[in-house]
């Protein structure tokens, strides 16, 4: 079997031969779908298009994970205040990872060692009571006794009660998306990076493919629009307007350093998790107020506040070991309007699909999974009933010329 054909402006890259993935479900459908948008989402639903017998072309503004699955806390969980039908998705999406890992136990960039959370005032005890209302595995403990549950943490920087969930886990996006695309090389997909800025080509209102900003047309029976924070900006052409609720995020990533540390810790002051190779990734909610965008577009952050997050990680951590930035990734993390995802058919443009949520990590398998079946079925699945984009989408009141960007 023969690797991925990659096009990119002026250069035709390698990708190294690997083992051939046991082939699953029934192949030959005869579809070609154009998926825009190389982040978990797009390549998840692309691999599993492929595993269904479609032929598939994966266009990217930039190259894979270059868009918000590459400043993604990605913590796996489903331990907040959630609708049951978007809980019961997003238990589904973490049964998926557990089922990778189960076939891959000695990947590093993603494990199920739990999740710390705590918060000042009552709101602890309520969100611990939710969760054992759903019967999601929860546990109110002290903070002895979270140092002992959790390797790696100063019990002396723990506060009096906190949240364990010992079901919950991480997983690093950007090396998931790596393995995925070999296996997306192996099953033939055509795979399109540095494309720029990339439209929904429309025929007679129908999606016909995806075109680039250089007019490079790339025909499809079928298109899924994955896009990031830069889906609304994609459908707007369209003659559609997606709430949007993106805002921006920051992810800092340290040096290599020993640390012990293997579960989530969500606090007031840091999230973390581990990161390969001896790495710690952090983020915030203070950080996002010190964040500034260029009139470019590009975004900035001194790098005084990347050292302060790294600061307070050290400050919960057993030695405080000293923490250094080795650099971090900023840009807007996509949030529809209502919070919740936006996935399956977009409503007047026959033949598009959309995949716009917060949860890509969490959703990031099993909405790439019920969509391409959707997609290649054309039955629509009951988990995605409640998600589907027409709730959010309004006319566009000004369509502008140009088309939108696609977030890897």
């Amino acid at each position: 079997m023969k690797a991925v054909r990659v096009h990119r402006q002026g250069e035709e890259p390698q990708i190294d031969e690997v083992p051939a993935p046991e082939m699953a479900g029934p192949g030959g459908s005869g579809r070609h779908v154009a998926v825009l948008g190389a982040g978990i989402l797009g390549v998840s639903a692309a691999v599993q298009l492929l595993r269904g017998g479609a032929r598939v072309t994966l266009v990217t503004e930039g190259h894979p994970a270059s868009g918000a699955s590459g400043r993604s806390l990605s913590w796996l969980n489903s331990g907040g205040d959630y609708p049951p039908d978007y809980h019961q998705l997003r238990l589904a999406g973490i049964d998926r990872y557990r089922t990778l890992l189960a076939r891959n136990p000695d990947i590093d960039w993603l494990r199920f060692d739990g999740g710390v959370y705590w918060e000042e005032g009552p709101a602890l005890a309520a969100r611990y009571e939710a969760q054992r209302a759903k019967a999601y595995d929860a546990r109110l403990v002290s903070g002895a006794e979270i140092a002992g549950m959790v390797p790696g943490l100063d019990r002396a920087a723990l506060p009096s009660t906190a949240l364990f969930n010992p079901g919950e886990g991480w997983v690093d996006l950007p090396h998931l998306i790596r393995q995925l695309l070999r296996e997306f090389a192996l099953r033939g997909g055509t795979l399109v990076t540095a494309a720029g800025p990339t439209a929904v080509a429309a025929e007679g209102g129908t999606a016909v493919g995806l075109r680039t900003g250089t007019g490079t047309l790339y025909p499809a029976d079928a298109v899924l629009v994955a896009g990031g924070a830069g889906t609304p900006a994609i459908l707007r052409p369209l003659g559609l307007d997606l709430l949007d609720g993106s805002e921006p995020a920051l992810l800092v990533v340290t040096e290599p350093k020993a640390h012990g540390l293997r579960a989530v810790l969500n606090t007031p002051r840091v999230s973390l998790r581990p990161h390969p190779g001896s790495r710690l990734a952090l983020d915030s909610a203070w950080c996002l107020d010190q964040i500034t965008q260029h009139d470019d577009g590009g975004w900035a952050v001194d790098p005084q506040v990347a050292q302060e997050l790294a600061d307070e990680a050290s400050a919960l951590l057993a030695g405080h070991p000293r923490l250094v930035p080795q650099g971090w990734r900023i840009g807007l993390k996509p949030v529809p309007g209502d919070g919740l995802p936006a996935l399956g058919p977009v409503p007047g443009v026959p033949g598009c699909f959309v995949a716009f949520t917060h949860s890509g990590a969490t959703l990031g398998l099993i909405a790439g999974e019920l969509l391409a079946g959707e997609i290649l079925s054309g039955r629509p699945h009951p988990m995605l009933a409640p998600f589907r984009p027409e709730r959010l989408i309004r006319p566009a009141s000004a369509v502008p010329a140009g088309p939108g960007l696609a977030e890897g």
